[in-house]
């Protein structure tokens, strides 16, 4: 097992069942739970000097389904075009997250959430055996999808365990 796959094997484990779809709403489900749950003051709370804020977390799992989703699409479309990574540290700089409200960022979340379901149900098991090349990596549209699941599990994880307990 090289790296990339060590790295995301990581997030994949975190997905409890097989019925990874159904996780993918579930998980978005309690995120938006989770957030709902947090004031708007509790929002900019870090637990540590350079950590991100529960905003900024937010926002990065919205920038990673995104980008998770997008290479889905061009590799389930066929396109093996080798797709570039991304820098998570770099996009974090770009957030201004003081500038949005927690509601907006919430209701962004759940929006791409909902566009992930719906893209996803409606792969057939052709689209999903497809791969392509992103960051240096083979990854299949299936496996993309699973990331999803399993990178927002990882967050909130994290929430609880480092956030929440101090809010």
């Amino acid at each position: 097992m090289n790296d990339f796959q060590k790295y995301i094997q990581t997030y994949l484990g975190l997905v409890p069942t097989e019925n990874w779809i159904m996780e993918l709403k579930n998980s978005g489900t309690a995120t938006s739970k989770t957030y709902a749950d947090i004031s708007a003051t509790q929002a900019n709370f870090a637990y540590a000097d350079g950590k991100w804020n529960l905003k900024e977390l937010l926002q990065h799992l919205i920038d990673a389904e995104r980008i998770f989703a997008y290479r889905a699409l061009r590799f389930a479309r066929k396109d093996k075009t080798p797709l570039a990574g991304w820098d998570e540290e770099m996009y974090a700089e770009s957030y201004f997250s003081e500038e949005r409200s927690l509601e907006s960022l919430i209701t962004e979340f759940e929006s791409v959430r909902q566009s992930s379901l719906i893209f996803f149900k409606d792969l057939n098991h052709e689209q999903l055996c497809q791969t392509g090349i992103a960051n240096g990596n083979e990854i299949s549209v299936e496996t993309l999808g699973r990331l999803i699941v399993g990178h927002n599990i990882h967050h909130l994880k994290i929430i609880k365990e480092r956030y929440l307990p101090f809010l």
